[in-house]
């Protein structure tokens, strides 16, 4: 009877082992961009920018035309939500499409509840250079703003930001006569204080730019929109700029520091993003560098895509990016996040995971977003300048990564096998893995190589028709993780450089099966590519789905060294779940 009961309870077990891994693969994935809500689509649409209004409704500004960009018809509206971002009203225009263009307009809410709307607009109408007409008009003009005191449905009438002529403006096209500027972060509150960032351009259409702030210590409290104080910074006749990063530094913004200090982020076509501090309210800059995870450490890829900082509620960071060292605008799928912390008064930077991802690799990727915090809950939208939408983000992704550099728990959930002291040259039980089309899984290796000669087999599942998993040493002196369905095989290897002979390391692969992207974290460190590749990270072919091989695997086979521990999970590992494990207690 005993025996009966035992048999009963292992099969119930069995049973909701395989519920649960059937419920997992059936869960919607909620990076996946296509089950956000939809914002508005239109033949043009960017820069959906939401704050929450006092009476807890939310109001987005964006900018639309049924053209594509800086197209006639081009304009700013307002529109609203009751429901956290499910559904939204009719656009209002903030100003009609049928003036001239009006372009990415930037909301900020006063303590007293009227909303400002910051914008270009091309109020003189420039169409043409040089008897020439131009085709990309919505930097060329004005900076304006209007203000609703009704939650956006009515708007005020049209007012001009003084913005002071300096060299970067008599050097343009027009000698002056004509502006090319514009922003793409909501301004921030200061103490009282707002500030927000923009770009000036030298050149027609987007070269030799350079970071300006305006700034107003009386917006809060002031209600007559005449009686503005304004301030243009930093200092002099120089805006924010290092002379050795090129034509191209634009797309400047800032959060503030526990102390009112400031902190910018902005992109380059140097492969990364650039970072500046300023310690006297944005007078003045320290010269730009390359932004990094650390002070002086690692340094943050990024192509000429918007590099977006956030400051959240509980004073912490999060930074949106796409963790590749590409240098023009594509390559925007998937988005990477990043949390960040301060210490000493500089930002201390997470390794990332991926926020947001297309299925389509080839499709326009997701940019310009911004950050929604309501009842300790986030949300983040984003364009692909077509339609904008609204994504809910699960907390505990953000939190690991704010907890990332002290969290030394051992990840158990999803364990399957936890192999220690392990000998080389011998076979080891394996499940079956999750099916990548929406599973995934992760290999958890610490080892220690003698050598780094080409071909070391350290761990092996393959069928005699080469159908599984195995893991090898390379020429370029890397490892690499393979996979195959017996038709398709597909792989990815640690970054070139990564990997010390003599020296006890922990590796992670992670396969993602959702966005189709195998990761690689090297002890507690995400692999970019450093200085040798792009990328660190890899696609594989989403027709690759059934890498079973034999369920006995061979660990370290041909291995000049010794595979110390192994772990292998039935899921996915996020980024922070991996830095974990490496700060968890090595092998004895």
């Amino acid at each position: 009877m005993k025996l009966k009961e035992a048999c009963n309870t292992l099969w119930l077990l069995c049973c909701l082992v395989t519920l649960g891994r059937s419920l997992q693969a059936q869960t919607p994935d909620k990076r996946d961009i296509s089950l956000g809500f939809s914002i508005y689509e239109n033949g043009y649409m960017d820069q959906p920018y939401v704050s929450v209004l006092p009476n807890g409704n939310w109001l987005c500004l964006f900018t639309t035309g049924s053209a594509s960009e800086s197209r006639p018809g081009q304009h700013v509206v307002a529109t609203t939500s009751t429901d956290q971002g499910q559904t939204w009203s009719n656009p209002v225009d903030i100003e009609p499409s049928t003036g001239p263009l009006a372009s990415w307009a930037m909301p900020y809410v006063t303590p007293y509840g009227r909303v400002y709307a910051f914008y270009d607009y091309n109020g003189d109408n420039i169409n043409s250079l040089n008897g020439k007409p131009l085709k990309q008009v919505g930097e060329l003009g004005w900076y304006c703003y209007k203000y609703s005191d009704d939650n956006g449905q009515t708007w005020s009438e049209r007012y001009r930001l003084p913005v002071r002529k300096t060299p970067v403006d008599f050097n343009n096209d027009w000698k002056g006569e004509v502006q090319l500027l514009w922003g793409i972060a909501k301004p921030i509150a200061v103490g009282g204080t707002m500030y927000f960032g923009f770009t000036k351009l030298g050149k027609f259409q987007q070269d030799l730019g350079e970071g300006w702030f305006f700034k107003s210590d009386n917006i809060d409290t002031e209600k007559d929109a005449t009686k503005l104080h304004w301030q243009m910074l930093p200092d002099g006749d120089q805006g924010l700029r290092n002379p050795a990063f090129g034509s191209v530094q634009e797309e400047q913004n800032i959060v503030s520091l526990s102390k009112g200090d400031l902190y910018c982020m902005y992109r380059t076509t140097q492969g990364f993003a650039a970072h500046a501090y300023s310690r006297d309210g944005g007078h003045n800059w320290t010269m730009p560098e390359a932004a990094s995870y650390t002070p002086g450490g690692k340094i943050l890829k990024n192509p000429r895509a918007c590099p977006r900082v956030f400051k959240c509620q509980n004073g912490k960071f999060l930074f949106w990016y796409h963790n590749h060292s590409g240098k023009d605008y594509t390559g925007r799928n998937p988005v990477w996040i990043s949390g960040g912390v301060e210490k000493d008064g500089f930002i201390y930077w997470s390794q990332p995971e991926i926020l947001l991802y297309d299925n389509d690799p080839k499709g326009r990727g997701m940019s310009y977003p911004d950050l929604i915090e309501q009842d300790g809950k986030y949300w983040m939208t984003e364009t692909q300048k077509v339609k904008g939408r609204v994504h809910r983000i699960d907390y505990s992704l953000l939190d690991g990564l704010w907890k990332q550099a002290t969290t030394t728990a051992l990840t158990r959930n999803g364990l399957v096998v936890n192999k220690t002291a392990a000998k080389s040259n011998t076979s080891i039980r394996i499940p079956t893995i999750p099916n990548l089309k929406t599973g995934g899984f992760s290999l958890d290796l610490w080892l220690t190589l003698n050598d780094l000669q080409a071909n070391q087999i350290v761990f092996d599942s393959r069928d005699q028709q080469g159908k599984g998993i195995w893991i090898t040493t390379t020429d370029q002196q890397t490892l690499r993780l393979f996979m195959s369905d017996g038709v398709r095989t597909e792989g990815w290897d640690t970054d070139p450089g990564s990997l010390r002979v003599g020296k006890l390391q922990h590796v992670v692969f992670i396969v993602d099966g959702a966005p189709d992207i195998i990761t690689v974290v090297v002890d507690g460190t995400l692999c970019d590519g450093g200085t040798t590749r792009q990328y660190g990270w890899g696609r594989f072919n989403p027709q690759l789905e059934d890498v079973n091989g034999n369920r006995k695997a061979q660990l370290a086979p041909s291995l000049h060294g010794q595979v110390n521990a192994l772990k292998l999970y039935e899921r996915y590992l996020t980024t922070s779940e991996a830095v974990a494990n490496f700060n968890a207690s090595k092998p004895r």
